[in-house]
């Protein structure tokens, strides 16, 4: 089951995206959410398949959503997971010894 998807990243919170089927644009995004996630600017499409790897979401759980639903919310990291790929250098640099 493959699907063409357009991405959408939100005016309002860093690294929140939207998944949506193309061809339904963001018609079956709830008004709610649209209001929550502010302006959706227009990331970039791509072929979704079972077989594709992304490197946030679990591509079966993506999949299901733009079925049963017709849309995806990735959210962003938590904030210690921000903190596990910081270079080392700045972990230093902020440390109070």
């Amino acid at each position: 089951m493959k699907r063409i998807c357009s991405i959408y990243r939100s005016s309002k919170r860093n690294e929140m995206y939207l998944y949506v089927l193309k061809s339904d644009a963001l018609e079956r995004v709830p008004e709610p959410l649209m209001i929550a996630f502010g302006k959706a600017i227009h990331a970039f499409d791509m072929v979704l398949s079972p077989e594709r790897k992304l490197s946030r979401e679990d591509i079966t759980v993506v999949l299901e959503n733009l079925d049963k639903q017709g849309y995806h919310l990735q959210m962003p990291p938590a904030e210690d997971e921000y903190i596990e790929h910081l270079p080392e250098e700045l972990l230093r640099r902020n440390d109070p010894m």
